[in-house]
């Protein structure tokens, strides 16, 4: 199985974007993770990496460590999820720095549905992160 972790600035978003994808990934509640705005939640924009760290973490426990695909926001989004992923691969604790954890490039809400809806059906990492990223530049019109 593979996890997802949701990176926002803004809590409500990231909740928001889990929210509709669980319409479409049922019984995925928790391998999919939002990760959004600072500690307090919907008060304050920005991201938080020690909040994303748990997330990957959480995330690739409860999809019984197969992986986590990321998908953030905007650039300083990708960035604290960089600085996540370095921190915990550099972690002591080897049940941290094991994790295999990529981040699509990919837009948030589009590559996020399509990553749960792959990852719900069995898709491994690279399964899941190729159909994240194959939601970029898709036509809506």
């Amino acid at each position: 199985m593979t996890g997802i972790v949701i990176v926002s600035h803004s809590w409500k978003i990231a909740d928001g974007v889990r929210d509709l994808v669980l319409e479409m990934a049922h019984d995925w509640e928790d391998k999919i993770i939002a990760a959004g705005g600072l500690d307090d939640e919907d008060k304050s924009i920005g991201t938080d990496v020690e909040k994303i760290m748990n997330a990957i973490s959480h995330a690739n426990k409860n999809a019984d460590n197969g992986g986590v695909v990321v998908l953030a926001d905007m650039g300083s989004g990708v960035m604290s999820a960089e600085t996540a992923i370095d921190l915990l691969l550099d972690n002591e604790d080897e049940t941290l720095n094991s994790i295999k954890v990529k981040i699509a490039d990919a837009p948030l809400v589009e590559g996020t549905v399509c990553a749960a809806v792959e990852a719900s059906g069995g898709g491994d990492l690279d399964a899941v992160l190729k159909a994240a990223e194959s939601s970029r530049g898709a036509n809506k019109l």
